[in-house]
């Protein structure tokens, strides 16, 4: 079954509403991206209107924001610590918005949205 951005079958007391039309294909979402920590990995899609989207697939590197030292750096990502999208996604290294990763600097909190920017970019956590 086709995950759709259509209006829901039902109101929000529970009773359905009338259909007037089938799903359309411009309503159609895609399957999320699921980025893993990984050799760096991105995947091109065409959008509507020929742009063109890239969305993180894996990824190793992620560009770190010391709010002390107001610069950055780029280190690497060992593992997920703490994924508050999904408790799973930690043991599968899932990376989200939010998601808390160890580096050699510490613990880095996830700014960007990698499955939708194909970028990873995160503050510092003291």
């Amino acid at each position: 079954m086709v995950l759709t951005s259509h209006r829901s079958k039902r109101k929000s007391t529970g009773r359905k509403y009338r259909s007037y039309r089938s799903k359309r294909i411009f309503e159609i979402r895609s399957a999320a991206a699921l980025t893993k920590v990984g050799e760096r990995r991105v995947k091109v899609r065409r959008a509507v209107g020929g742009l063109i989207k890239r969305f993180l697939l894996a990824d190793n590197q992620i560009n770190v924001y010391d709010a002390k030292s107001k610069k950055y750096s780029k280190v690497e990502v060992k593992a997920v610590v703490e994924n508050t999208a999904n408790r799973h996604f930690v043991r599968r290294n899932i990376l989200t918005k939010g998601a808390v990763v160890s580096t050699d600097l510490g613990n880095v909190k996830i700014t960007s949205r990698p499955g939708q920017e194909a970028v990873l970019n995160g503050i510092l956590v003291q």
